[in-house]
């Protein structure tokens, strides 16, 4: 088999564990996997003996021979020796690559593990003839999110051995993929200088009933390209006031639900006096979250535990998290509740409350949000870390510091990468030229929406970046208004339809809630933030078109400018 023309797109790794086999019969998986239309299979196994592992693989490369595709073992070069495959899948703590190579010779294929820029660097300039990058998304077998990575951990790897050397081998991705969320990881993790070739695929075939079936529809996203998000193109400010008349109307129409986790704590824990205030705050956040949500048109549902998730997932809503709390139960119910919803493809918006820094005193912040920080530990890096690599995001949005703590932990994901310049840079410290540079690049690499709200907000889907100009300081003066926007950015995109700018859902949504902020402030019985709030309410629900059309206060920012 000429190794230069296997194709990689849809690579099958065995489990034979009886969590993921369960009792069905390996080599049928394989076969049914096959018709399906995977591209190549790695037998992997840890446990048997080296009898029971010749015995199998050359079962399985009877199979895969008849289907033209080739098969590699896992780490065991004698094994692959024995039974004459195509080639071997060495770990980082298996069998050196130099040593492999020169047992299987020059037509073999392989393949290295690689989970940083250093290992990734290193394979290549040995030979490897693809890498496999990972661990991407956590499993069933593997919870500990210490190493996941994140599809934009294995772009920012392959940027930076892209610019280290000129070999670019094939290279596929692993860990937590399947139908839910295959495309949006290839539209994430693959750079444009050294996009992916594929992606290998664990349990979401092995665990199948139907694995020929799973595999097929695997294939099929694989060759279909991810919904766009580049679909907005607007010459001028009366564009974004036809958008959000439209849009706004269908909102009305579609009553989407909008399922909000601000993750009170549990009552069922011991709550320490310090605690009390929290509640409060969250539980008027919820009251003025479902406020905000009912004005606009859409239905709130205020559900923090996340077995109601993929019940709420299948009635075409959006889920909406204010990721305030970081203990153990409330990061596991966030990674529930985004499985659910990316596997109903519905939208998720994060919002990463108090995930920050001391704010400068330099920066004026144009919403209030219901808990802050006292700055960004390590424990709450490392909780935006799990939750980064928990699933798709269709929206981050974020204050100036919550986005900057957003773009520190997306470089940390490389290891071996130096942050971009701005990102360690004090809040207050980027002149607006690096805030709309940093927003448009963290949404190329997260492929989503990026919110930075500020005096001027941005918004970029990687392609266009926007500039908000609007709102009012009595907004920052009003518990959980930031949440609350991102309650209206959620009812919006539920209700866009396939094949929709989800920049154009997310700038309609914003132009509603703020241009209702200034035309509430505005009001003779509005004095202050107190009569604010139902004047705000009031204006939220009755907002037309034409009371907006000289308050739009946008442009697109072009780099350089």
């Amino acid at each position: 088999m000429d190794k230069t023309k296997v194709s990689y797109s849809l690579y099958l790794v065995t489990d034979s564990t009886p969590a993921i086999l369960g009792d069905k019969d390996i080599c049928h998986v394989v076969e049914e996997a096959l018709k399906g239309g995977v591209t190549m299979v790695q037998y992997r196994d840890k446990q048997s003996d080296t009898g029971l592992l010749i015995k199998t693989a050359k079962k399985l490369h009877a199979i895969t021979k008849k289907y033209y595709v080739p098969l590699l073992v896992n780490d065991r070069v004698d094994v692959a020796l024995a039974v004459g495959c195509e080639g071997v899948h060495i770990g980082q703590d298996d069998m050196d690559l130099e040593t492999a190579r020169k047992l299987l010779g020059p037509n073999a294929i392989i393949g290295v593990t690689a989970g940083n820029v250093l290992e990734a660097a290193s394979a290549v300039e040995g030979g490897a003839d693809y890498l496999g990058i990972g661990t991407v998304y956590s499993t069933a077998t593997k919870r500990d999110t210490k190493h996941m990575i994140g599809p934009a951990g294995v772009r920012n790897i392959l940027e930076a051995v892209a610019v280290k050397m000129d070999k670019k081998p094939h290279v596929v991705c692993i860990g937590g993929i399947g139908a839910h969320n295959v495309q949006r990881v290839l539209l994430k993790a693959s750079p444009p200088q050294w996009p992916l070739d594929g992606v290998a695929i664990v349990s979401a075939i092995m665990g199948s009933q139907d694995p020929q079936q799973a595999a097929k529809e695997l294939a099929t996203l694989v060759a279909t390209p991810a919904f766009p998000l580049y679909a907005l193109e607007v010459t001028d400010k009366s564009d974004f006031t036809k958008n959000l008349s439209r849009l706004r109307k269908r909102v009305a129409e579609k009553k989407p639900i909008c399922h909000n986790m601000t993750n009170l704590v549990s009552n069922l824990c011991p709550l320490p006096p310090s605690f009390t205030v929290i509640l409060t705050i969250r539980q008027v956040v919820q009251n003025f979250a479902a406020n905000v949500t009912l004005s606009i048109g859409a239905s709130p549902i205020m559900s923090s535990y996340s077995g109601e998730a993929a019940d709420l997932a299948k009635l075409g809503g959006a889920l909406v998290i204010n990721a305030g709390t970081v203990t153990p139960a409330a990061l596991e119910n966030y990674e529930e509740a985004v499985h659910a919803y990316n596997a109903a493809r519905r939208p998720v918006v994060l919002d990463p409350v108090g995930f920050a820094s001391p704010p400068d005193i330099n920066i004026s912040y144009k919403y209030a949000k219901s808990l802050h920080s006292a700055g960004a530990t390590a424990i709450r890096r490392s909780a935006l870390r799990t939750l980064l690599s928990s699933g798709y995001y269709t929206v981050i949005k974020g204050n100036e510091a919550e986005i900057l703590e957003v773009s520190k932990v997306h470089n940390m994901n490389s290891s071996s990468q130096p942050q971009q310049r701005g990102v360690d840079s004090s809040s207050g410290g980027l002149q607006p030229s690096e805030l709309a540079l940093l927003v448009k690049e963290l949404a190329i690499k997260e492929g989503c929406v990026v919110v930075m709200t500020g005096v001027t907000d941005y918004v970029s889907d990687g392609k266009t970046t926007i500039l908000i100009e609007n709102g009012h300081e009595y907004l920052g003066r009003v518990t959980g208004t930031g949440c609350t926007l991102g309650t209206a950015i959620a009812a919006y995109i539920a209700s866009s339809e396939e094949g929709e700018s989800v920049l154009q859902s997310v700038v309609a949504a914003m132009l509603h809630f703020e241009t209702a902020a200034e035309i509430a402030a505005s009001q003779l019985q509005v004095y202050g933030p107190g009569t604010f709030v139902p004047a705000f309410l009031d204006a939220l629900a009755s907002i037309h078109t034409d009371g907006i059309q000289g308050l739009v206060k946008v442009k697109i920012w072009e780099e350089g400018s």
